[in-house]
């Protein structure tokens, strides 16, 4: 049965300072790099036939460290925009701990972790669900139901979409669904695309 492997990108520089990074293309950290080393050990013993990612360098950098720890640099990603960070709109490059001091916990919360509640001039996670599904449906099942192993290095709004989907969470739970940076979700799943085993495997943090 094939695998599929969610990471989200170890630590940017944004990541660091609090702030609300979105489609804003930073860089990693050492720490980050550091993080996508560790995501890799792992993941030792598994030959990937696929690898997705989005069009942000702090995602691709994170799967280029992973590939090269597991000395499978010959796989070429696929890049898309549908799997990008969510956008954040007029929250963007703003320091999270002073937006909640400043808005408080409840309205905090409800930008950073609901399912759709607006964000001005932004995306909510409903949103990028919706961009997300057409992609995953179209070319990372297809690439499981091929019977290869797959990776998706991406980013905690894109992979919390996906998450909700594999494992039908329910609106409700998803303030509680949280990846940290390097975090790896690896999956077993069977011919047709459907989750039979899962694991969950910390090398980051949250953020």
């Amino acid at each position: 049965m094939p695998y599929l492997v969610l990471v989200r990108h170890g630590q940017s520089a944004w990541n660091e300072l609090g702030q609300w990074t979105g489609l804003t293309d930073v860089e990693l950290t050492e720490k980050g790099r550091a993080e996508a080393r560790s995501a890799a050990k792992t993941l030792e013993g598994i030959t990937f036939g696929a690898a997705h990612t989005s069009n942000l360098k702090r995602a691709q950098d994170t799967l280029g460290e992973i590939l090269d720890e597991l000395d499978q640099t010959e796989l070429e990603a696929k890049k898309a925009p549908a799997l990008n960070e969510r956008d954040y709109g007029d929250l963007t490059g703003k320091n999270k701990w002073q937006v909640r001091e400043e808005h408080g916990e409840e309205k905090f919360m409800e930008w950073r972790r609901s399912w759709d509640y607006p964000v001005p001039g932004g995306e909510t996670l409903k949103d990028v669900h919706a961009r997300v599904m057409p992609y995953y449906e179209e070319h990372i099942l297809a690439d499981l139901k091929a019977g290869k192993n797959v990776i998706v290095a991406a980013h905690g709004n894109s992979l919390r979409a996906l998450v909700k989907h594999l494992e039908q969470v329910v609106e409700e739970e998803i303030p509680n669904l949280e990846i940290g940076t390097g975090e790896v979700y690896l999956y077993e799943v069977d011919e047709a695309g459907k989750i039979i085993a899962k694991q969950i495997k910390v090398a980051g943090g949250k953020a």
